[in-house]
């Protein structure tokens, strides 16, 4: 990936802004997207420009066609080509599955329109320059809640379980140039779980994944993206494939269920 160009949605914090720096470490040259979090993209730009490759950054909405239209044209203004995608913008409502009134439709549009739209647009925008180029890697950031029904919603559950679906569809029909995979992601430590569950809850949950999952680990964003970036700078022949990365966790919870 030494002078490659690479998209990263949501790279402000976490998952994204660690992909980022990996990346960067890599030599891409990385285009750095928040919605909201620009404090946080700048200083994802810093780390990356620190390590002497060339960044942008591009406020986008990707649940807005035209703004996902508007960061790619950007990234190619830059530097002319797109060499991978990471999908890793995404969104939730924190809300007890057996709470079915605490849902509504548009907090299940909101969602969807983020965590499962959003990568089809920004694919549907990227796909023509990386068919140019030759060659391209998309990777979805989906969770263990797509694969087992768990997490912060029934409607964050589903999102998820239709971007795997979708990375299915578009692995087929983007070959031979673009390979499209996905990650599955458990508990990730970080603000963003932390703000949602809160502190007391975000504790507990922690301290539950690293006492039940065989290997006794609660991931760390770096992790996370250590697995992404399998997708990007290797695995030439694997494309549909979804990775969970949730430390075993998803076998303990199957080791549970009562027949």
């Amino acid at each position: 990936m030494q002078n490659g160009v690479v998209i990263i949605t949501g790279s402000s914090s976490g998952v994204g802004a660690a992909c980022a720096r990996q990346l960067a470490e890599l030599g891409s040259h990385i285009a750095i997207n928040y919605s909201r979090n620009e404090e946080g993209a700048r200083k994802t730009q810093e780390e990356c420009e620190a390590l002497d490759v060339e960044t942008i950054v591009v406020q986008a909405d990707v649940a807005d066609d035209d703004q996902c239209r508007m960061l790619v044209d950007k990234t190619l203004d830059k530097w002319g080509r797109i060499d991978a995608l990471i999908n890793n913008a995404g969104t939730t409502k924190f809300n007890p599955h057996g709470n079915l009134d605490g849902l509504s439709k548009e907090d299940f549009l909101h969602i969807y329109s983020v965590n499962t739209v959003g990568p089809y647009q920004m694919t549907r925008a990227v796909v023509p320059a990386m068919k140019t180029g030759g060659c391209g890697s998309i990777v979805n950031v989906s969770s263990v809640a797509g694969v087992m029904g768990v997490g912060s919603s029934v409607a964050y559950a589903a999102s998820k379980g239709a971007l795997i679906t979708m990375t299915l569809s578009l692995a087929r029909a983007l070959g031979p140039e673009v390979r499209v995979n996905c990650v599955c992601p458990g508990f990730i430590q970080g603000d963003w779980l932390e703000k949602g569950l809160g502190e007391e809850n975000y504790a507990a949950a922690k301290s539950r994944v690293e006492a039940s999952s065989p290997l006794r680990v609660a991931s760390s964003p770096d992790q996370i993206a250590q697995g992404i970036l399998f997708f990007v700078t290797g695995a030439d022949v694997v494309t549909g494939e979804c990775l969970i990365m949730d430390g075993g966790s998803h076998l303990a919870q199957a080791g549970t269920v009562k027949r």
